[in-house]
């Protein structure tokens, strides 16, 4: 009988978001491929350290447990490296007594097209193109920044994503009239429509599939939790429609944070996420220094 992936958390990730290939990666924009080739090959047998998305990968591969029927998370590779250059990735991955078995390496070719047959919840890739496409294709996705703090490891069995509200959870319907008209008309706007429910947006899937994740695990001898936060820059009174929003959707978050404007970055340094979710570019930016963090290339702010 053939395996299925069908009802498991679906991480798809490519090799420079889950490891360290930045020296690498120079290399291939200073030269070629075929440079960058005979580097990986030269270093098979070292280990890459881990990346920024190592860790929220390494904390959800930890639900699966040998009494369970069938692993609820899987992590694939889906990268643009060669097969070859794959080579070191699993042996990095194993170094690291990470259990990823399955990969897709295309050799430079945009590898989202395989986000379908993965039925993945969550595609994460440093690379801008790779990203919008598969947002495009209607999957979660978020480019990595290489450059971004790694997680912290004061809470080694729980699992911490953060989420921006608009463009990320909820559809940027009210960021256009924002951005549109202004935040008086803004605030209008949203508490006129309180009782309303935002669309959805591109991470409301993986919202639930995490929300069906950790109720699936709270009936098995598993240590590991899930803690999720939303971090906006919604005030009050438009805070309202968001929390009515997660409310008909049933689907509950552990920490909101109504910023009104304010830096993201200290109040996400203090949650301490694994990983961090946002549109925009000066969020993510300031997130950063703090968290490992991701842009959703989504909405009106790619337009503009």
């Amino acid at each position: 009988m053939s395996s299925t992936l069908q009802d498991r958390l679906v991480v798809a990730i490519s090799s420079r978001a889950l490891f360290d290939f930045e020296e690498e990666n120079r290399i291939f924009e200073e030269s070629d491929d075929a440079a960058y080739m005979r580097l990986q090959l030269d270093r098979i047998e070292r280990p890459a350290q881990p990346g920024v998305a190592f860790q929220l990968v390494r904390k959800l591969l930890a639900f699966n447990t040998s009494d369970a029927e069938r692993d609820r998370v899987e992590v694939v590779l889906l990268s643009r490296n060669d097969p070859v250059s794959g080579l070191r990735v699993f042996r990095s991955a194993r170094h690291h007594a990470t259990p990823i078995d399955r990969g897709v390496f295309t050799r430079g070719r945009p590898p989202y097209h395989y986000l379908h047959a993965l039925q993945a919840n969550l595609f994460l890739s440093t690379n801008t193109d790779d990203v919008r496409a598969a947002l495009a294709a209607g999957f979660a996705a978020a480019q990595v920044y290489p450059q971004s703090a790694h997680a912290s490891k004061a809470h080694p069995t729980e699992v911490r994503i953060a989420f921006d509200g608009d463009a990320v959870l909820f559809s940027d319907e009210a960021e256009r009239v924002f951005q549109a008209q202004g935040l008086p008309a803004f605030q209008q706007h949203e508490a006129s429509k309180a009782a309303l429910p935002l669309p959805p947006g591109p991470f409301k899937p993986l919202l639930e599939a995490l929300h069906r994740l950790q109720s699936a695990a709270s009936t098995g001898a598993v240590a590991m939790h899930l803690r999720t936060a939303l971090v906006t820059a919604r005030s009050a009174p438009a805070h309202e429609r968001a929390i009515r929003t997660l409310m008909h959707w049933k689907i509950a978050v552990d920490e909101a944070m109504f910023l009104g404007g304010l830096d993201k970055g200290p109040f996400l340094r203090e949650f301490q996420p694994d990983f961090f979710f946002d549109d925009q570019t000066g969020h993510v930016q300031s997130a950063s220094q703090h968290v490992p963090a991701g842009q959703v290339h989504v909405g009106i702010h790619r337009e503009s």
